[in-house]
């Protein structure tokens, strides 16, 4: 049987409608299933707990964005037992970009319900102080968090959505943060045993994918399925060559550039002189001095396209 997870209001609202339809195929074609719908403060978490905590084995599909990718992979309790299924329907869609899931949302069904070829997913943790979250994605550190931290109470995100114009909204709330930012010294351990200092970082990502923000490809050389995460760090240049440098990162040119600094690894420390906004896929942290990100041994199945 299928439990579907859907989010009614991605795609500006049109989450429903888009699963009315799809109910109607899975009715048409008799399929087993059930569903459930977000609910907000990570209510969702708790259910998807509730749901697999039997040790069974359960195949989830996603119907939203990133941000509900995160609330369904931090609610999983045995990670080897589920098999996901993915129906894109948010704005920054960074984990459908990574595996170029369609936009029809009928065709990304077909894909689940046939489930012609299953990969590995790494889930990525992030810790600090006495709590963890997942990410399927990628975990920010400084600018590119602040930019999630934004973008989640803009109101322009619903506005632009409509027009199909969402990514513009990190353009827009980039520019903004980039104006008040202010670089930080910033300390790196790689794997316990590799130690960089920075003196004017400006963040520090850490990668499951490739691609986060909306389409940056801050690291090209992230393998979803190696049990490594993918670091991006830029640091030591002037503010006006940071900008410059961003629209690089939609093609992942970033990476030759001064400044830029990137790493794979199993797990990283940071440590910043002061408290910096961090994120998981998207969905915003309180600020902190020190975190810490690993590359869970869980493996989940996901069903992707041929």
């Amino acid at each position: 049987m299928y439990t579907f997870i859907v989010n009614p209001h991605s795609r500006s609202g049109l989450g429903e409608s888009i699963w009315q339809n799809i109910e109607k195929e899975l009715k048409h074609l008799g399929i087993k299933y059930e569903v459930f719908f977000t609910k907000p403060h990570r209510r969702t978490s708790v259910l998807i707990r509730k749901l697999t905590s039997d040790k069974a084995e359960h195949t989830i599909v996603i119907l939203g964005g990133d941000g509900t990718v995160n609330e369904v992979i931090n609610g999983i309790s045995y990670p080897e037992k589920v098999t996901l299924g993915y129906i894109p329907t948010g704005s920054g869609n960074d984990f459908s970009r990574s595996y170029s899931f369609p936009s029809d949302p009928m065709k990304a069904l077909d894909i689940v319900l046939s489930a012609r070829r299953i990969q590995k997913l790494d889930l990525g943790e992030l810790s600090y102080k006495d709590k963890n979250r997942r990410f399927a994605v990628s975990s920010g550190f400084g600018f590119d968090a602040a930019i999630c931290h934004e973008v989640v109470v803009s109101h322009w995100k619903a506005r632009l959505n409509r027009f199909k114009l969402g990514k513009l909204v990190y353009v827009f709330v980039a520019l903004r943060q980039w104006f008040h930012l202010k670089p930080k010294k910033t300390v790196v351990t790689l794997d316990q045993t590799t130690t960089h200092t920075f003196d004017r970082c400006y963040f520090v990502t850490s990668m499951n994918q490739p691609y986060e923000g909306g389409g940056f490809m801050f690291a090209p050389h992230a393998n979803p399925s190696d049990g490594k995460l993918g670091i991006c760090v830029v640091a030591n240049l002037s503010k006006i060559k940071m900008l410059l440098l961003l629209p690089t990162a939609l093609f992942g040119k970033h990476v030759h550039f001064k400044g830029v600094y990137t790493y794979t690894c199993e797990e990283i420390a940071i440590h910043s002189e002061k408290p910096r906004e961090i994120h998981t896929d998207g969905e915003p942290c309180f600020l902190q001095k020190e975190i810490s990100l690993r590359c869970l041994p869980e493996q989940i199945n996901l069903i992707t396209p041929p």
